[in-house]
């Protein structure tokens, strides 16, 4: 059976950020930002000890991208100091590899700054551009407005409103599905 190819994705670099892999440096704040109930209210996590932000960091410290339907977290860091302001989480679609699927978390106090904003344009122009993919998607709550308008703001138009599609945290709830092909983003 033929293995599927991974590709050195990071690191990816923007004016003021790096996407990186995670590190063990980074469990204190990773579990900081997830313990947060305001970054937590749209996620699928209530809270992250200590130990469990060493998990998941030493799950994807050294996952490799590209293999369809695993997913790998990655750092968003200042690229003057190396602090982790949040992570991106980013997979191919294990039915169509050409496409992608990304989500995103910043830390309460580094929202606002244009970070997301910033880092997702440098992924989405490697995926496009380096990798070729034909599509890249994301989904949030409704309620999440800062969420659906940096997906507005990096071109991505609404492709479905699911009415109370997922048993989310004790409730059902609605999820908006967005999207953007290649050609989209190049224009």
């Amino acid at each position: 059976m033929a293995t599927q190819p991974t590709f050195n994705l990071l690191p990816l670099t923007s004016a003021r950020l790096v996407l990186r892999r995670l590190g063990d440096v980074d469990a204190p704040a990773v579990a900081a930002y997830r313990n947060d109930p305001e970054v937590a209210r749209y996620q699928s996590w209530e809270r992250c000890s200590l130990p469990e932000a060493r998990a998941l960091i030493n799950e994807y410290k050294h996952q490799p991208f590209g293999a369809p339907g695993d997913w790998l977290q990655a750092a968003v860091a200042l690229r003057a100091t190396n602090e982790i302001v949040g992570d991106i989480a980013m997979t191919l679609l294990k039915h169509d590899p050409r496409q992608a699927k990304v989500g995103f978390t910043i830390a309460r106090q580094h929202q606002r700054h244009g970070y997301a904003h910033e880092i997702l344009t440098v992924l989405f122009d490697h995926f496009f551009n380096t990798l070729g993919l034909h599509r890249i998607c994301a989904d949030c709550d409704p309620r999440n407005h800062a969420s659906w308008g940096l997906m507005e703001s990096l071109g991505m138009r609404r492709e479905a409103h699911h009415m109370q599609s997922l048993w989310f945290k004790g409730n059902w709830a609605d999820e908006y599905i967005y999207a953007i092909l290649r050609e989209e983003w190049r224009r």
